[in-house]
């Protein structure tokens, strides 16, 4: 009997092992994320970190932010570091980022196994958010078959149906163009974009646009050459916005001028130290 009562706690304590080992296997994920903060403000900044489990080298970590309806908001491809760790920011708030709600942040990493999500909530935004227009030097030059970008000489060219292409704007802090447009009916717009003006690449190679109207992500097609990506976008009647996210977007005229002062003022602190000129008067 004694020996029965032995074989027999022998096994349960085998059947609970291996009951519990696919748990201690759980424990680790190949991939986690957090944020700094479980809610913001419009004008916080979102500190979004995270580690993975292996390194894989020449891989970055993709981190998306979508809104409360499921519309994207923003796109960030990160380096993991030696440590396995990676961090980005974020603003709360801003032209995609205007509803109260629950936010969601998912990072994959290479396949859609190494995966994770963790949310934060937005009081909402109070300050409106107007389509981009420009003035004077800044505003966009539209012919019947190209666009003038600001910051650049390279014209984008395009054909449209079922409206009008009011204007093309760079955002420098979301690496996009913010097309304007009148979309009087259903049609679509083909862009022939310069590399110098947009481009998206990782690692010396094309990565994928993401293409927005009025905020919701949308699908395209595309062809390259070494020079130019041609983009074709579908639009319902009455889209308003259409945005294209990249990589690299070329610099507004306000921060190449920014640059230009600064290295004129590099120049003029040169100048003045190796000669022993004075820049104040003497009296």
């Amino acid at each position: 009997m004694k020996a029965h009562l032995q074989v027999f706690v022998l096994t349960a304590i085998l059947v609970a092992g291996i009951g519990m080992e696919p748990a201690f296997g759980q424990i680790q994920s190949s991939i986690v994320v957090t944020t700094d903060k479980s809610s913001y403000a419009e004008g916080e900044v979102i500190l979004v970190a995270g580690e993975v489990r292996d390194l894989y080298s020449g891989t970055p970590v993709s981190v998306i932010i979508k809104a409360p309806n499921g519309n994207l908001v923003s796109v960030a491809q990160i380096t993991v570091g030696a440590d396995k760790k990676f961090s980005t920011e974020a603003t709360a708030g801003g032209a995609l980022m205007t509803t109260e709600g629950t936010y969601t942040v998912t990072v994959q990493y290479g396949t859609s196994n190494r995966s994770a999500t963790t949310s934060f909530d937005f009081g909402g935004s109070t300050i409106p958010v107007n389509p981009p227009t420009g003035t004077g030097d800044d505003k966009s030059v539209v012919t019947d078959t190209t666009v003038s970008v600001t910051g650049s000489s390279d014209l984008i060219g395009y054909e449209i149906t079922g409206g009008r292409l009011l204007s093309i704007m760079p955002d420098v802090n979301a690496n996009s163009l913010i097309i304007s447009i009148d979309a009087t009916e259903d049609g679509s717009l083909t862009l022939t974009i310069p590399r110098s003006v947009l481009d998206a690449t990782i690692n010396d190679g094309d990565d994928e646009f993401y293409v927005l109207i009025d905020g919701e992500e949308v699908e395209f097609t595309e062809t390259t050459t070494a020079t130019e990506r041609v983009l074709t976008i579908a639009f319902p009647a009455g889209a308003e916005e259409i945005e294209i996210i990249g990589t690299f977007v070329v610099p507004e005229f306000g921060t190449i001028a920014a640059m230009i002062l600064a290295v004129a003022i590099i120049s003029i602190i040169a100048v003045s130290a190796k000669s022993k000129l004075s820049i104040m008067p003497r009296y």
